[in-house]
């Protein structure tokens, strides 16, 4: 897309009144996805350079257990010899083959402070939504708002994004802090989301949000 493009497709969009803001609520919870040894290594099938992602992500884990805000992990994997739990969805890419329970490439990323205390969400498509207990987590907790953060954002985030907004959640994608193999996927999806489903948030908002709101804060 060009330039020229994005601008105008920006400025229709505006005029026809997309892209509001939904703002954060009152009880967040971090939702930390699918950076995992299989994605955040570029040299695996499915992998990429996530290094400014993880780097980006690193603060939000740390204000999120200093204010004592729900953490959920989330990670992909197929416990079926045959893939036969990857149903059709072996059939369209061949690096779920990296995703076997046995395997190390469904393990959290150790660059990431996962915490016994956190909560870990395994997941076997793009959806943390699809398949899962997360609503029946969040609700429990009373959550209101997602912070999204992890990759990939043209896949599993956008996929989560759009889930939480029809579940009626605030879903808050974190700019910096989501990263995928295509930059033009990256891009395009970022615009969609704020466009239609969520809010794309900057890390400095997002961790001023986080600091403030904090569940066990003395304040």
């Amino acid at each position: 897309m060009t330039e020229r493009a994005s601008q105008s497709d920006a400025e229709f969009f505006k005029q026809r009144g997309f892209g509001l803001k939904i703002g954060f609520g009152e009880r967040p919870a971090l939702l930390v996805i699918d950076m995992l040894k299989a994605f955040t290594n570029p040299q695996m099938m499915l992998g990429a350079d996530l290094d400014n992602e993880i780097e980006a992500i690193k603060p939000l884990i740390a204000v999120a257990h200093e204010r004592g805000i729900l953490v959920i992990f989330s990670t992909v994997m197929y416990n079926d010899a045959d893939l036969k739990d990857a149903s059709i969805w072996a059939l369209k890419q061949k690096g779920v083959v990296t995703l076997k329970g046995d395997s190390d490439g469904v393990e959290i990323d150790p660059r990431l402070d996962f915490r016994k205390t956190d909560s870990l969400l395994v997941k076997k498509y793009a959806s943390c939504f699809f398949g899962t207990d997360l609503v029946a987590r969040l609700v429990s907790q009373r959550i209101d708002t997602l912070i999204l953060v992890g990759c990939t954002t043209s896949g599993c985030v956008r996929a989560t994004a759009v889930d939480a907004v029809q579940t009626g959640l605030r879903p808050m994608v974190v700019r910096e802090a989501v990263g995928d193999r295509s930059a033009a996927a990256h891009e395009q999806s970022l615009f969609d989301l704020n466009a239609k489903y969520a809010d794309v948030v900057s890390l400095d908002e997002t961790l001023q949000y986080m600091r403030a709101i904090g569940h066990n804060s003395k304040a």
